[in-house]
Order: C-alpha cells, then structure tokens, then sequence
C-alpha cells in the first residue's frame, strides 16, 4: 500500500444526523426486543403444549374409567341387561350412575344398553301401576331429589342424544307411532315421554336442563331426517312418539309449576320446530295442541318480541325454495285460523301475530302461483295488456306459496279484523272514551298486515272479503276523519308500529282505505251511493275526497321521495321495497290517485260536490308551464293525478301539444301535401282505402280534400280548411250511423261498438282501426265532430276497466236483475243459476262460460258478488274487446296515450265534441279579427254581434 501524502485520519460523517454511538444502542434495544418476544413465544408454547398434554392424558385417563366402568357394568348387569331389577333405578343403586358415565351413542353395544334400560324401565312402571317416582326415588324423594333429578335428566337427554347420533341408520322409524314399541327409536322416545311427564315433580327441571342443551335443534334434526323417508299420508290420523315428545316440551309452558327461564330465541321452539316446511303435515296432533289459546299466545308473543329485538334467530335456509321465514310464515298462519275461532281469543294475541306475520311477510318474494292464478283470472284482452313484463327470479316452491296463500282466506281475514276491531264502535263515529290508544294499535297492526298482504296475494281472493264482510272501510274511515278532523295526524305517526317516526300518519291507513274503498265501489249501485249514501254519506265522500287530495299533493310535489316516473315496471317496485317508507308512499300515491279517479266518476255521474273540490290548491301559473315541459315532476303528474289540475288548464296544455305537433309536420307541407279524391257517394268506401295508404307520418300532415259528385267531376273550390272539415263531418256521421252496422246505440242514444260486427262486416276490425284514426285526426285538426260515445267505450281509450256502475247505459234490464241478485236475502242456489252467459246477436244464441267450467258451478250467496262482477265484466269489456282494441290502435296514431289520460270520459267527450252548454258570445267578439273594411264598431257587424246574441242555444250551435 502505498502513502499518499496526508497523514491525518479522514472523519466520517453519518448522513443521518445520528452518531455512531446512537446508532449502536437503537440496534441493541431492537435486538433486546425480539430476544423478548422470542421469550414470550417460547413461553406461550410451553404453556399450551402442558396444556395440551394435560388434557389428552384426562382425556385418556377418562376413556380408561369408561373402559374399566363399563367392562364392570356389563359383568354385574349382563351384556343385555339380564341381571337388572326394579331395585336397579333407586337412588342407592349404581346402575343408573355406571351407565350414564361411560355411555356412548354411536356405540352399539352402550346403546343396545341404553334401549334394554328403556324396554326395562316401561315395564316396571307399568308392573307398578304407573308409579316413576317411587321406582327412581323410594319412599322419600324430598330427601334423595337432587340424586334423583340429576340421574333422571341425564337418561331423558342421553335419549334424545341416542336418537340424534344415530338418526341416519334409525330413520325409518324415527316418525313411527307407539304401537311398533319393539323398534329402539318408540322405546327410548316414549321413555323420553315418561320421563317429562307434567305431573312429575321434576318435569319442570327436566324440561329446562333439555332445554338449554338446544334440544330444539335436535329434535329438529331427528325431524328433517325422519321427514325424508316417510310418506306425508301415513301421519293422517295417528300419532308419533316423536310427535308426542314434542307436544309434551312445547305445552310445558302452560304449566303453572313452570319456573324454566327464556332460552335463547336460536335454539327456540318457533326457531328451530316452527321453521320445518310442512309441520303441521307430518304432525297434525302437534298443531291442535300448539293451537289452544294459552300455548299459541305464549309462543307468538315470543315471536313478536323477537320481531322487535332479535330479527335474525331463524336457522341456516334448507334452500333457496324452502327459507326459514316462510317456512314459519307458512306454519303459523296455518294455526292463527284456529285461534281466531275461538271465542276467548284475546286482542293482544292478535297484535302479536299482526306484528310477526307483517314481518315474514316484508321478506316474501313475489309469488308465482299467485301472479299465474291473476293473469289465469283476468279477462283483459292481451291487446290491452302492459308491456315489459320481466322474468322473475325463481322463488318458493310452489307448494309452500301455496300454503301461505290458502292461509290467508276470506274466513282467516274475517276472523283476524273481528277481533282486532272488537271493541271499537262505528256508530256514528263514535268511540269508548280512553279507547284512541287500543283503537291506534288496532288500526295500526290491521293495516300493516294488510298493506303487505296486498303486495303479495291476488287481490280478487282477499278484496271481496275486506270490502262487504267486515267492519274495515267503517272503521278506518271514521279513525282518519277523527285524525283530520281533530289533526291529529302528526301526534299518529309515532303511534303506529310499522312506520318511521318522521312518516306522516295518514300514510298507513290510506294504503288499505283505498283500495278496498274502491274496490267496494266496484259493486255499489247508483241507489246505494247516491240515495241510501252506502257505505259513506255524501259528507263524509266530500271530506274523504278533501283528505286524498292533500295527500296525493303532499307525495308528489310538495314533498316528493318516490321518483317521478310512477309507472314502474314489477322490478322497480319490488326494488323500491326495501325502503318500506319509499314503497308506501309510491303504493299510495297510487292508490289514492285509483280512488279520487274513480270517485270523480261518480261526481261526473250526478254531481254531489263541485269540481273543483277535486283540484289541489298549489296549482298556479308556475305548475302549468312545468307541466309543459316533458319528463318534468309536473308533467308526471299531470299524467298521474291529472284530476288535481284544473280542466280548463289541462285543455290548454293538450291544445298546444296539438299545435306543436301540428308545426313540426306542418313544416313540411309544401313537399308532403296528400290530396284525396272523395265521390260523395263512396265517401266511406273512398276514405278508408285512401286514408289507410297513409303513414303515420303522412297522417298528422295536410291533407287537402276533393269531392267528385255523381257525374265523376270534381267540385269546385280550394281546400283552405273548409272542405277538409265537410269531409270529417260527413265521414263520421256515416260511418257512426248505427245503421252501417259498426255501433249500436243505448237507451241514451249513446254509441258504443257493435259486438256483431263481424257478423255485418268482414273486414270490421280494419274498419275500426280506421274509425280510430278518424276521430284521432280530427281532434288532432281541432275539429268537433258531434258523435255522442258512451261512457264505458270511452274507457277504453283510456285502456280503463268498466264496471258495475257503467251497466245501466248498456242494458238497465240486466242491471235490475244483477241488482236484484245482490240485495236477495233467500237462498240464491235456488234460481238455479250458474256461471254461463247467453249471447244473442242477430237472433243466434251462444253460450259462453264465465269461469273454466262455468257450467258446472252454480250462484251462490258466497260467490254471487263474483258472479255479478263477471256478468257486467263481459257485457261491458269482454264482448268489445277486439273492436275497442283496434279502434284504439288507430286512434293512439296521432293521439299517445298519455295526452288522453289527462281527462277523465266526460271530459273526453267535451274534447270530441265540444260543450252543450253554449258559449260566451263576448269573449268570442272581443278575440274576432275583422277585414274587408270592417272594424268593431261597424254598424253591421254591431248588428251582427246583437242577433248571435239573441239566438237560442241550437242556432248558436248551427253557426260555429
């Protein structure tokens, strides 16, 4: 190595600020605590390996006790149990302590034991008439009880451990009755029986020691097991020793010696037993004694608190067909029937079962069945029909649908509202004082349980019930006039269960009031509403009306939550249910639009209030150039809730669609101008081969007409407008006379399609489609055609049902009669009526059936109300369908649907024809512009003003 020239030591520097010395003692205080930690481990290893150690020679120090105890037993007592007496199960006997020591189920030689102890001990008892107690316990069981307990709940558990460890090679005889007593599985389960006797003075110490070792959960295994090898109509009139053992466990808490604390709601009766797909199938004895009152009661309002604290105690779902929810929704509302029978069934019980059926039932899919068994009803024609109907994921099964929805049936629904609305009045509105709290639950659990209930099942099973047969539309009706009255609407909403403390209180009620409310109309005649004032006064109809329309108001503008768009698809409302308040509120807002709709029905049929009771008070200037405006909340609903609005303003908002849609294919007049060549004597003829060549873009441009008279010339003049409207007029008058064959006229001289027209016209249906088209073109030119529709073919533009209540118009005889068959008070089966209907068109006589069979089922007073509803269902929508449809396929060409669902029938008609009530001959000489020289103060045109003045209304008429 060689020197370079400096012989002073270079200093180094740490270029992280920390000395050589720092470095050093951050390394050896790291160093130290991993040492200490390696230390800690070691130590923990240690600890855990003596542990381990210490166990598994107890372990093995026991499993050699057991060896030598049982080589001992078996000795003493015979490898079958041949040396064992009566003396073998006192208390100063070892037999008893040995076994129970060493026994191991799976074991075939302790458990062949354990059987032969159960075959032993059934003998002795009955050698001794029945006497357990002096055979485990002597003379003195006070003195010797804790031995005896504790022996005799160890044997009544090591026989239900028995069963469960072997449930798999036993179980073709784990459902099998007392009477094969030879078989293991009946003797150590009737053992079981015996040993739990209520009159034992253990049984309440036994029950609960079996308890809280959750053996719920085995005898829910054992039950699952057994289920799979047995046929279902094999338990029908006998009963199980599994079965038997159940009933025993369960109605314990009846018991007034009782003292067994709550068990976990896991390991629970209703957890674990309940949730079983078919229960009461497979063991039909256990649903009488789970039925009785006190039992029920007990174990539903354990239910409920569970409902209310514990939501999640329900077991692993067997499958996706089989969830634990509706398996216990399904057992349940099987036995609710039973107890709402009885006479004794208490209020609190039914609030119970309110709170716990509402819940399962929130969690429910969409029923299958249930929809098929709808749309299998449902006489809608699939013209008619909605589309974007989806797929549906796949569901329950369809046998456990189907026990849920016979549950709920007309007799459980009458019986649940009987007594959750026992004691609350309906005279007069009147109530017991101090009754509004039980009156608010009442009301509350009722409408909870029915809202969901009507989300879910077919509404034509349950409607009819809620609607004539119960005390429901009275009650809630006079509870929510009390509220509005008294407002009281604020203090409900934290009264009431189901909803949130922040939702208003009238929401709940309304989303049951209505559509049973307006299903009851449905069937209510003219007499009814408007002169005996049934099911409400024409007051009360009045403030009902005041009611939904402030909330209808609240819930879609003032205070909006649900989206705009209120004509969801099915999975946009099943989406929307999991937010409850969010789903109410689009389910009422639906609801209470259908009812005040249908209600302003009836005030257009004979006026009992004004029209404008029916507008909100917040439309103004500002809501209506919002409604103008497309995919706007107002525009929404305007097509939602278009009563809410004025008719004046909606006519001027239908007025400029219609101009609008005029400009824009206006526009291209010049280029796409279509002339038609009339013969005035083909003018049907030549209008429906001309006009039906169109497009649809064609159809809403100019069309400029010429007429050619009997000698094939063509007519002088320009079609300014004139000529085009002589032919709409002539053309509807011709092909709306009754005497073309196409329409018929009622007593009213009102039209309405012809149901024989294919009879008179071949090619009907097209000409329907042209009619359509017709009509839609000349509201689309502003023109008024005077063609008086009857009301219920009106509906139809409006894809609307018909009922009842439009009958009279169409036929008043057939409306007498139905109204005689729904007020007969004898036996209806008597007239010897079924469920067909004679059609006469023409003199040809056909009968159709009004139900799959209808000929085979007869009127009744339980199905007359079906049987008038489908009556008026096929003279009123039925026999017109195909000619509504097509007539309406025509006219949506240049009319969407949406600017005709802003008017009601009446209304409509106003629009086709025009008002009968004449017009205001000022307002119409100050909107004239004059030409020629003329001014409004020409002395002529004075004199002019003053004789369409003086004209009688029908000449007023004639001159526009």
């Amino acid at each position: 190595m060689f020197f370079s020239g400096d012989s002073s030591t270079r200093k180094r520097v740490d270029l992280g600020g920390r000395s050589s010395k720092e470095r050093d003692r951050q390394k050896l205080l790291e160093q130290t605590r991993l040492e200490r930690n390696r230390r800690l481990w070691l130590r923990q290893q240690n600890s855990a390996a003596i542990k381990i150690q210490k166990c598994f020679r107890g372990r093995k120090a026991v499993e050699a006790e057991k060896l030598r105890v049982r080589e001992q037993f078996f000795m003493t007592y015979g490898k079958l149990c041949q040396n064992v007496d009566r003396h073998c199960f006192g208390p100063d006997s070892d037999y008893l302590r040995q076994l129970l020591f060493f026994l191991n189920p799976q074991n075939v030689a302790d458990f062949s034991a354990l059987v032969e102890t159960c075959r032993l001990l059934q003998r002795f008892v009955r050698e001794s008439s029945g006497d357990i107690l002096s055979l485990f316990a002597g003379i003195e069981y006070s003195s010797k009880y804790a031995v005896v307990d504790f022996r005799v709940k160890q044997l009544a558990y090591a026989c239900i451990q028995a069963v469960h460890r072997n449930r798999n090679q036993l179980k073709d005889q784990l459902l099998m009755t007392s009477d094969k007593s030879s078989t293991s599985t009946i003797l150590l389960l009737e053992t079981l029986a015996m040993l739990i006797d209520s009159r034992l003075p253990w049984s309440c110490k036994i029950v609960d020691y079996l308890l809280q070792r959750n053996t719920y959960n085995l005898l829910r295994e054992i039950v699952l097991t057994g289920k799979g090898s047995v046929i279902l109509q094999d338990c029908v009139g006998r009963i199980s020793s599994l079965e038997n053992v159940l009933a025993l466990i369960i109605s314990h808490v009846r018991q007034r010696s009782c003292v067994c604390p709550n068990i976990d709601p896991r390991w629970s009766f209703s957890s674990q037993i309940l949730t079983i797909p078919f229960l009461w199938k497979l063991f039909p004895y256990l649903k009488e004694v789970f039925a009785t009152r006190g039992l029920n009661e007990h174990y539903i309002h354990q239910m409920a608190l569970c409902v209310q604290n514990h939501p999640n105690v329900l077991p692993d779902d067997m499958s996706t067909e089989f969830p634990s929810y509706a398996c216990l929704l399904g057992n349940i509302l099987e036995t609710a029937g039973v107890s709402f029978s009885q006479s004794d069934c208490s209020f609190d019980m039914a609030i119970d079962f309110a709170a716990v059926a509402t819940f399962l039932l929130e969690a429910l899919p969409p029923m299958q069945s249930s929809n098929q068994e709808s749309k299998g009803n449902s006489t809608v024609d699939e013209d008619e029909m909605m589309i974007g109907d989806e797929v549906m994921e796949k569901g329950l099964n369809r046998d456990l649908e189907q026990q849920i929805s016979n549950a709920i049936d007309p007799r459980f629904l009458l019986q649940l509202t009987n007594v959750l609305f026992g004691g609350i009045s309906v005279v007069n509105g009147s109530y017991e004082e101090g009754s509004h709290g039980k009156e608010v639950v009442a009301v509350g659990a009722a409408c909870a349980f029915l809202h969901v209930t009507l989300n879910i099942l077919p509404l034509e099973r349950i409607m009819t019930v809620l609607a004539y047969r119960t005390e429901l539309v009275p009650v809630l009706w006079n509870f929510m006039k009390r509220c509005h009255e008294n407002q009281k609407w604020s203090a409900l909403s934290g009264q009431l269960a189901y909803l949130p403390g922040d939702a208003p209180g009238w929401l709940l009620p309304l989303s049951v009031f209505c559509p049973v409310y307006k299903h009851m109309l449905m069937i209510v005649d003219n007499e009814e509403f408007y002169e005996q004032e049934k099911p409400l006064s024409l007051k009360d109809i009045k403030c009902l009306i005041v009611i939904l329309r402030q909330a209808l108001w609240q819930l879609l503008w003032v205070n909006p939550v649900a989206p705009p768009n209120l004509t969801k698809s099915t999975a946009d409302v099943f989406s929307l249910k999991r937010n409850p308040l969010e789903f109410m509120q689009h389910r009422v807002s639906i609801v209470a639009s259908d009812l005040l709709s249908q209600l302003q029905d009836w005030n257009n049929r004979r006026q009992f209030t004004p029209p404008s009771d029916f507008h909100a008070d917040g439309v103004n200037d500002h809501f209506i150039s919002q409604a103008m405006i497309e995919n706007s909340r107002a525009h929404e609903i305007l097509k939602h809730a278009p009563f809410l609005v004025p008719f004046t303003s909606r006519v001027k908002i239908f007025t400029s669609q219609l101009a609008a849609a005029r400009q824009t294919h206006g526009s291209h007049a010049v280029f796409t101008r279509n002339r038609f060549r009339i013969r005035r004597d083909l003018i049907l003829e030549d209008a429906f081969s001309q006009l039906n060549a169109l497009s649809e873009e064609d159809l809403r441009g100019p069309i400029r007409v010429t007429f050619v008279n009997e000698f094939g010339v063509e007519e002088a003049g320009i079609d300014g407008g004139g000529i085009f409207k002589d032919f709409m007029e002539n053309i509807t008058r011709a092909a709306f006379d009754v005497q073309y064959g196409l329409f018929k006229e009622t007593a009213d001289h009102l039209l309405y399609p012809n149901p024989g027209s294919g009879m008179v016209h071949e090619q009907h249906l097209q000409y329907f489609h042209f009619l359509g088209t017709v009509l839609a073109k000349a509201m689309f030119e502003g023109i008024l055609v005077d063609i008086p529709f009857a009301t219920f073919f009106l509906s139809k533009l409006k894809l609307k049902y018909n009922y009842l209540n439009d009958l009279p118009s169409l036929d008043p005889e057939l409306y007498r009669h139905l109204i005689f068959l729904k007020r007969f008070e004898g036996d209806i089966s008597e007239l010897e009526l079924y469920f067909v209907i004679v059609n006469n068109e023409y003199g040809e006589q056909t009968e159709e059936d009004l139900l799959p069979g209808g000929k085979n089922i007869r009127v009744t007073n339980e199905n007359v109300i079906t049987f008038i509803h489908l009556i008026a269902n096929h003279r009123l929508n039925f026999q017109i369908r195909q000619q509504s449809s097509h007539f309406l396929r025509g006219f949506q060409q240049l009319i969407p649907k949406d600017w005709i669902d802003m008017f009601n029938e009446h209304e409509l008609q106003l629009l086709i024809s025009g008002s009968m009530d004449g017009f205001d001959v000022e307002d119409l000489r100050t909107h004239t512009n004059y030409a020629g020289g003329y001014h409004s103060e020409h002395y002529v045109i004075d004199m002019f003003w003053g004789v369409l003045s003086n004209f009688s209304m029908e000449n007023q008429m004639k001159f526009l």
